[in-house]
């Protein structure tokens, strides 16, 4: 059962938009020609999105293609499908990948045993809330959203996994 997903660049240099072309391209074995934009908050830098569709975890396979090139700004989202948890993967040069399990509506999801191993490690209520706050990517979050809201109104491309 396929699912979908996008894929935002928020910023890359100049010249590395025709490698994150071929880097999505392997991936979903198709051609792709984004639609590049300026990047109103890294001038010199530029952005573009594109949807996709694509078998379950075609998401962790373009964001692990994309962090090839650790100076650009990108997420990638994976929509769930039937028996299959959707994903958010965030990039942030400086900080790295972070990667977590979504919910139907994009909610991050933390497990169980993953708030227990928190809860169990931190040592009182700040070194808690520290902990939740990284494992809910809000580092990450906090880092991208002015790229985000400087994309607003942008083209979007829309492509299919071949195979």
């Amino acid at each position: 059962m396929p699912t979908r997903g996008v894929v935002y660049v928020h910023s890359t240099p100049l010249a590395v938009c025709p490698h994150v072309e071929w880097a999505i391209a392997r991936v979903l074995s198709a051609p792709v020609r984004l639609e590049w934009t300026a990047q109103r908050v890294e001038p010199g830098a530029r952005r573009a999105e594109c949807g996709w569709t694509g078998q379950p975890g075609t998401g962790g396979e373009l964001a692990a293609a994309l962090r090839q090139w650790p100076m650009i700004r990108f997420e990638v989202t994976e929509e769930p499908s039937p028996g299959v948890d959707g994903e958010r993967y965030m990039h942030v040069p400086d900080r790295g990948l972070f990667r977590a399990t979504t919910s139907a509506n994009g909610d991050i999801q933390l497990s169980e045993d993953r708030l227990r191993a928190l809860m169990a490690s931190a040592v009182g209520y700040e070194a808690l809330t520290h902990a939740l706050d990284k494992a809910l990517g809000n580092p990450w979050d906090i880092e991208l959203e002015p790229y985000r809201q400087a994309g607003e109104g942008s083209p979007m491309t829309l492509l299919t996994r071949v195979g």
